[in-house]
């Protein structure tokens, strides 16, 4: 029996050569297509049946078919046995995701010339030598590493251009405050003894 392209009578025009997608390369299936006709004539399976039910819901719920229309056509789809008949029942209903042009933007692009400058990032060592200073108080060890670290940051950022160098002078002031403080301590010890 050959199924015609749908009308809303419900019954199909003979005569009709159903196209299917891919158009001469792949059946919905995904099998290569040697001709239209044994393609048309090829059994569909219940995951053919499944897809183009799928294609028929989309079609009922974005509007393009009317209720009646939409529960005849998925009665004939559950029936189907072949993919021409498959075919004539979503043949005018989109298929899949419908390409849309990417949107223009509102402003011509600027140049890369002329955005500002990303701001520099911070030394990683600068703040390594601000933590070893903020902890000198509870622990009393991290003041020499908190001077070694102010060092070597401020070399860094001279050299790279790098942010943290209030950071740096920070973990410095706290390791030598500290380191000077236990001197003081130590003197003051020597003395009195």
């Amino acid at each position: 029996m050959a199924f015609g392209p749908w009308n809303p009578g419900g019954v199909p025009e003979q005569g009709y050569k159903p196209v299917v997608p891919g158009q001469g390369q792949h059946s919905p299936g995904g099998v290569p297509i040697q001709s239209q006709q044994q393609v048309g004539s090829m059994r569909a399976s219940h995951t053919d049946r499944e897809r183009a039910i799928d294609v028929l819901k989309a079609g009922f719920s974005e509007g393009r078919l009317g209720q009646a229309e939409y529960e005849q056509r998925l009665a004939r789809a559950s029936q189907a046995q072949t993919y021409a008949e498959l075919g004539v029942l979503i043949a005018d209903l989109p298929q899949g995701p419908v390409p849309v042009p990417a949107p223009q933007p509102a402003y011509p692009e600027v140049p890369r010339t002329f955005l500002p400058a990303p701001p520099p990032r911070t030394n990683g060592t600068a703040i390594g030598a601000l933590v070893c200073g903020v902890l000198t108080p509870m622990y009393g060890l991290t003041a020499i590493p908190a001077v070694i670290l102010g060092h070597k940051a401020k070399a860094e950022i001279r050299r790279t251009g790098e942010q943290g160098d209030g950071l740096a002078t920070a973990g410095l002031v706290l390791g030598w405050l500290a380191i000077c403080g236990v001197l003081a301590i130590i003197g003051l010890i020597g003395l009195l003894s």
